[in-house]
Parts: structure tokens; C-alpha cells; sequence
């Protein structure tokens, strides 16, 4: 059976068919072959109930307001704020390019929006003051993977609809892991830019800070709306989607007028193919889920793997490497979809947190994105700054290093993602 399953997968991933297609005619093949008595009617069920959750409202939300701060001035007024503050340190323009990355992540959820809004910029910028290319795109979409750790996070958001946990937690939980990727980028900028002799700009008075902040307050307005609003319990995740699309549109229409009112039908247009992407890789994922774990699946793999009575440790270093290899080579929300309800039961067996459980998914898939050889941020990287694909993975060793490091210690110390609960 999981030959059939994994064979019919691989196949059409080789063959360059559409992913969701091998989703859905692996499980329908299974239920054909081993279990011909189930109605087919359960697989149409299975196939709506996977996209039903309410939960699911805020991501074309989510979409559509990251598609209108792309197109409209938020990330340029959030670049200047940020240098504003860090410019005139060793490698300040670096710092400001991760700290505007994270920024835009925590109203944006999208690594690939980042690397467009944030990248087109910013790789100007770094390249006038002496930044070698090849460090500037592997800062760019190092950068942008915080977005997936930030809230709000569209992989959070699957993995809460997998396996029932709270999006509000998840959230919140995740703000820490993301800080503490930026604070060791800013780290390496630093000693990097030193060591590079990279030079650096003036000083800026209070006065010209105060101006940039005034420009700024604005766009910072999204994290507060968002994070502050479903911490305090004043709104849900699906509400703070539904103000951060109202708010982005107001701002950029009638405050900043960056988007014209006619603009908007080519950006719903947009948010609408990448919703229904997702949507239908979602509901594919619901249907295999209910195959896996119908022929049970999931307790022939993790007995196979971890044994009979895995420690918390090696569930998670399990967990990891799992989901990192499934993500170098496919979308980080199907490797969530699929790998997520064979594991999940053996954490829960083991003791692990669900909440922790899930941001160390979500790095892994947020680390995954900037993997050769199919991270998905690698190609948007390569035609957004029309770039050969070497160019663009030359100097990420080092990034996925460092990342690295901060998953042993997220792994190590279950607080950096739990304190805030």
C-alpha cells in the first residue's frame, strides 16, 4: 500500500504533473485496490471537509493584503524607518534588510511577497554600498523565510487545520523562534560587513528619525492589529485577516494613493490563483490524510522509524529531518499536509507539545523554502531578479547553517517558542 501510494506520488512529481493531481489519484488508487467497499462518495467528503474549516477564511485574506502592501509604498517606507535606526552600524543596510523582512512578514505571512517587496529595493541599495551580489540575494531569501515564523503565518494556519491545534497560540508562539533568526542574522551582517570592510552610513538626528517613524507608523500598525488584537482575545485570526485586507486598502488607496481604485481587480485576480492553489492542495491533503490514516498508516511508518516508544528527542529530531527533505522538494503546505497527521500521533505519544510540535514544522518548511535543490524561494528569487540559479544558492550555505543551529536550540529549549503562552 505505501508503495502505491509513494509510487504514484513520485511518478507525477517526475513527470512534472501538478502536485495536487498525485494527491488526489494516489488515495483514490488505495481505496480502489484495498478497500473497494468504501464509497467513493467518503473521497468527495473528504475532499470539501478538507477546506471547510473556518480557520481557512484568513488565508486568501492574508493573500490579498500582502498582494496590496506589495504593490503599494509599505515596504519602502518600512526600509527607510528601519535605516534610520541601524544604517550608520557595520553592516547596518544588511541589518535593515532582515529587521524590514521580518517586519513585512509579520503583515504579510508570505516568504515569496517578502522577497518581491523587500528584495527589488533593497539589492539596489546593498549593491551601492559595496555588497557583493551573490551575498545580497542569499541575505534576500534568508531574510524573508522569518515570515513564515512571524504571524500571521499560512503554514501555521495548515498545520492548525491538520491537526485541530490553535492558530492563536501558534502565533503567538512562533514570535520568539522568528526574533531570534533575525537577532543571528544581524549578528553575522555585522561581523560579516567588518570583516568586508563594507562602509557605512551617517548617523541620522532625532528629528530625521522621527520623520522616518512618521512615515512608518502607519505600516508598523498591521503587526499591532494583528498580534495585539488576537492576543488580547479582541478579535480572531480570521477577523484580524479580514481588518489587516481593510486596513492595507485604505492605506494604500487613500493614504498613501501608491494604488489606484481600478488596480484592485488585477490584485483580487492574483490572490485568487494562489488561493485556489491552496485550497486545492489542501483539500487533495485532507483526502490522502484520511487514506493514511484509515490503513493506518501512520502507526506502521513511526513504529518503523522511531520504534515502539520513541523519546520526545528523537521524535523531534525525526520530525526535522522529515520535513526538511520533504520541503527541498516540495510546497512546504503539502509537506505539511501529508507528513503532519503520520507524526503528530507519535509526539503526542511522547509528550511534546503541540504548539512547540508545530514551529519546528514551521522552521523546517520555512528552512526548506531556501534549499537547493527545490526551495521554492530559490526560483522566486531567480525570476524576480532575473538571475541564474547557481547565482542564487552560491552563498546560502552559510544561512542554512546558522539555521541550523537555531533549530537544535528551539529542539534543546522548548521555552524559546512556549514563554509567551
Amino acid at each position: 500500500m505505501i508503495l502505491i501510494l509513494m509510487g504514484i506520488l513520485v511518478i507525477t512529481f517526475l513527470l512534472n504533473i501538478p502536485m495536487f493531481i498525485g494527491m488526489i489519484v494516489a488515495p483514490l488508487v488505495t481505496m480502489l485496490v484495498y478497500f473497494p467497499n468504501v464509497s467513493p462518495v467518503i473521497a468527495i467528503q473528504q475532499l470539501v471537509a478538507g477546506i471547510s474549516p473556518i480557520v481557512l477564511l484568513s488565508v486568501p485574506m492574508f493573500i490579498l493584503a500582502a498582494d496590496i502592501m506589495s504593490v503599494g509604498q509599505t515596504s519602502n517606507r518600512l526600509l527607510d524607518f528601519v535605516d534610520t535606526f541601524v544604517g550608520h552600524i557595520h553592516g547596518g543596510m544588511a541589518i535593515t534588510t532582515a529587521a524590514t523582512c521580518t517586519l513585512f512578514g509579520s503583515i504579510s505571512g508570505s516568504t515569496q511577497a517578502t522577497v518581491v517587496a523587500i528584495g527589488k529595493p533593497m539589492r539596489n541599495r546593498l549593491g551601492d554600498i559595496g555588497y557583493k551580489d551573490e551575498d545580497t540575494i542569499a541575505l534576500i531569501i534568508s531574510s524573508s523565510i522569518i515570515a513564515l515564523l512571524i504571524p500571521p503565518s499560512i503554514s501555521m494556519i495548515m498545520y492548525a487545520v491538520v491537526t485541530g491545534t490553535s492558530v492563536g497560540d501558534l502565533f503567538i508562539a512562533g514570535v520568539i523562534p522568528g526574533l531570534l533568526i533575525l537577532l543571528v542574522f544581524a549578528i553575522y551582517s555585522y561581523f560579516k560587513a567588518k570583516k568586508d570592510n563594507i562602509p557605512r552610513t551617517d548617523r541620522l538626528n532625532m528629528k530625521e528619525r522621527f520623520r522616518a517613524f512618521k512615515k512608518a507608523i502607519a505600516p508598523l500598525g498591521f503587526p499591532i492589529i494583528i498580534f495585539a488584537g488576537i492576543y488580547s482575545g479582541f478579535f480572531s485570526p480570521t477577523e484580524a485577516a479580514a481588518v489587516s485586507v481593510l486596513y492595507a486598502f485604505i492605506l494604500e488607496v487613500f493614504v498613501f494613493k501608491s494604488i489606484e481604485i481600478k488596480e484592485i481587480k488585477d490584485i483580487t485576480l492574483s490572490t485568487a490563483v494562489v488561493t485556489t492553489a491552496v485550497f486545492v492542495l489542501v483539500g487533495a491533503g485532507a483526502l490522502l490524510s484520511w487514506v493514511i490514516s484509515y490503513a493506518r498508516l501512520p502507526q506502521q511508518i513511526t513504529e518503523t522509524v522511531l520504534g515502539t516508544n520513541p523519546s520526545a528527542i528523537k521524535v523531534l529530531i525525526t520530525v526535522t529531518i522529515f520535513f526538511y527533505i520533504a520541503g527541498m522538494f516540495v510546497d512546504s503546505l503539502v509537506a505539511i499536509v501529508i507528513l503532519t497527521p503520520i507524526f503528530f500521533p507519535a509526539a503526542m505519544q511522547a509528550g511534546i507539545d503541540p504548539i512547540h510540535l508545530g514551529i519546528i514544522i514551521t522552521l523546517q518548511a520555512a528552512i526548506a523554502s531556501i534549499s537547493p535543490p527545490f526551495g521554492c524561494n530559490i526560483f522566486t528569487a531567480s525570476a524576480v531578479f532575473d538571475l541564474p540559479y547557481m547565482k542564487v544558492v552560491r552563498k546560502l550555505p552559510v544561512f542554512l547553517g546558522l539555521l541550523v543551529i537555531i533549530t537544535v536550540l528551539i529542539i534543546a529549549f522548548p521555552q524559546l517558542s512556549l514563554i509567551m503562552l
